[in-house]
């Protein structure tokens, strides 16, 4: 008797997105970096009073539009002086004190709870959560706009840098004025040697090539004598890796058109 081994092999390789969930050559390049950029761990002090800090320096972070402020503070509870890294907001100095808590007055780079600043203020490094240490407005030139105070649920509404409106609780803090480093998109790149190097410092994720400029081997949109799909963008939220590429779990596809309206966008009472 003759036996036959059957060898079932994957056809194919494996496509971009799949390859970089492995890490390898495409971790983020972080070696350089300066660390996490967060506001102080909320204690008793902030909920209560306040904390004086001093920005003892204004330094670049590798693969960040916006400039980080360490600060300085004194540990509440032990003879000791904390640094914190902060997302710097524009018009900070070193040299400058910064006040963090409660009954920190409406200045520059002071952070404060949302529910002690005034509506229609300019706000960034904003808390979605209470305690979260800011997730908000962190990018260069970002700000959030305070639209209003429900005082009968504790919510503050919010306007985003996105245009959306977000509503979170009061107690959330935020830093005062917009993050450094504004307009930096509008400079032009010019060449494609700028795009190296901006990319380079952040992640292998450059350049970028379409899929439908590939082989069929190595992407789902390749191949064809004109550069085309050849069947619908839309690929369901349970596919397999590798089949999971253009427009995944679509609701709908297109252009948007017309405005979006929103209940009680404007209005707190709605």
């Amino acid at each position: 008797t003759v036996s036959v081994l059957y060898c079932v092999t994957n056809m194919g390789k494996i496509t971009l997105s799949c390859r970089k969930g492995k890490g390898s050559i495409y971790t983020v390049n972080a070696h350089k970096r300066l660390g996490p950029a967060k506001l102080r761990r909320l204690d008793y002090a902030e909920r209560n009073g306040f904390m004086r800090g001093v920005i003892k320096e204004i330094a670049h972070d590798p693969g960040r539009g916006a400039p980080l402020a360490r600060v300085e503070f004194r540990n509440p509870y032990k003879y000791k002086r904390v640094k914190e890294l902060f997302v710097a907001a524009e018009g900070m100095f070193t040299g400058q004190a910064v006040y963090c808590g409660k009954s920190a007055k409406l200045s520059i780079g002071n952070v404060i709870p949302l529910g002690n600043i005034p509506e229609g203020c300019i706000v960034c490094n904003v808390e979605a959560k209470n305690g979260d240490r800011s997730t908000l407005a962190r990018a260069s030139g970002d700000y959030c706009i305070i639209i209003s105070h429900n005082l009968d649920t504790g919510r503050t509404r919010l306007k985003l840098p996105s245009g959306q409106k977000k509503s979170v609780p009061s107690s959330c803090r935020a830093m005062v004025g917009i993050v450094a480093g504004g307009g930096r998109i509008e400079k032009p790149v010019l060449k494609a040697g700028n795009s190296f190097f901006r990319f380079r410092a952040k992640r292998n994720a450059w350049p970028n090539v379409r899929g439908v400029a590939r082989n069929p081997v190595e992407h789902p949109h390749g191949g064809g004598n004109h550069q085309h799909i050849g069947h619908p963008s839309t690929v369901s939220r349970d596919c397999p890796p590798g089949q999971k590429v253009g427009l995944i779990a679509a609701r709908r596809t297109g252009r948007i058109r017309g405005g979006k309206k929103i209940s009680g966008a404007w209005h707190p009472d709605e």
